[in-house]
């Protein structure tokens, strides 16, 4: 499903019926969860500038046992999960973000309105998640779509569109005006991400910098990205923890934030083998749009039984009114998810 512009494809599928809902979906096994729960407490801490505040482990405990929100089936929270370096964002802030291309009104939010207008909403996202949950404060973020897939193969052929620095530095501009944080999202397309992110270096160096990658456009098979869903394994995951965590401990940054898409189980596979670092905090997001109940159950299917580190959620402000009860799910709603999510994106 691609865009009628020239340039750029659709920057979602959205949630493919592919009986999400009535999938009875079984959760992972435990003693999966324990083994890539043990492989991440193999880290060790690194040092990192006194310039931030040292993690509090008890209010570390406390929180994410809090975002496990009283689930009992053993998944949530991770445990023996590290503890991450100084400067750390998650768990102790919620971070709410705007997603987009500043090319087209029609990948997202970010793009769709003008800077200060776009801003503005965003204000008012941040005030209802601080009213609803007032003990976690908000952070916000413009999440940015750096490399697009698109329906044009390009000189190479690889289906991909890298964003001229220019456009980058843009975003960087805006989001100072609320001291927010930039995620720069990949689409890889007919690329690789071991290609694409070395690219990004400059700007993930940057301490408020991080980092999204997009499994759906990822075309492992070699298919036009919009045509098919793609798909990422740990080892490609792991791959982008690392090189976070080495510009982390040799620039002396806080934590990176590294956020994965998914809404279908294949999107990410062999997930019991992601490795949990101290300089990286891993995002698992569920990216699906449809009516509430269809998103619940992407995120109960596809999220809640593949247990990483921390999880997001996707609002669409257009997709999630296609259908009955044509409304977006609320703050509220989704603060009664098992896990919470730390992580909210609007698109």
């Amino acid at each position: 499903m691609r865009y009628k512009h020239t340039l750029l494809i659709a920057a979602t599928l959205g949630i493919f019926t592919l009986g999400c809902s009535q999938n009875s979906g079984k959760a992972g096994d435990k003693t999966k969860n324990e083994k890539q729960a043990a492989e991440g407490a193999d880290s060790t801490s690194s040092e990192t500038s006194s310039a931030y505040k040292p993690v509090d482990t008890a209010a570390y405990n406390q929180k994410i046992k809090d975002l496990a929100n009283g689930d009992t089936s053993g998944y949530w929270p991770v445990k023996k999960q590290p503890y991450p370096l100084p400067g750390a964002i998650l768990p102790f802030k919620r971070i709410i973000a705007y997603y987009g291309n500043l090319y087209s009104k029609r990948m997202g939010v970010l793009g769709e309105y003008p800077p200060n207008e776009m801003l503005s909403r965003l204000d008012k996202e941040v005030k209802h998640w601080e009213k609803a949950d007032p003990k976690t404060p908000v952070q916000p973020a413009l999440h940015y779509i750096a490399v697009v897939a698109q329906g044009d193969g390009g000189k190479d052929g690889k289906y991909r569109f890298r964003m001229p620095d220019k456009q980058i530095d843009s975003v960087l501009k805006i989001a100072k005006k609320r001291e927010a944080i930039v995620f720069l999202d990949i689409q890889v397309a007919l690329s690789d991400i071991r290609t694409e992110l070395p690219l990004l270096e400059k700007y993930l160096k940057l301490p408020h910098v991080h980092l999204g990658i997009d499994p759906e456009f990822s075309m492992k098979t070699g298919a036009k990205p919009g045509t098919r869903i793609g798909t990422y394994d740990a080892a490609d995951i792991n791959y982008c923890s690392e090189f976070l965590a080495k510009l982390v401990k040799e620039n002396n940054l806080p934590p990176k934030v590294f956020t994965v898409h998914r809404f279908t189980r294949k999107m990410v596979t062999n997930s019991q083998n992601i490795k949990l670092r101290p300089e990286v905090q891993i995002v698992m997001h569920m990216d699906g749009w449809g009516e509430p109940e269809l998103k619940k159950g992407t995120y109960r299917h596809w999220i809640y039984p593949e247990p990483v580190q921390f999880t997001g959620f996707k609002l669409f402000y257009k997709n999630d009114l296609k259908k009955a009860p044509n409304r977006m799910m609320t703050p509220e709603e989704l603060l009664k998810l098992k896990p919470q999510p730390i992580y909210i994106q609007y698109q």
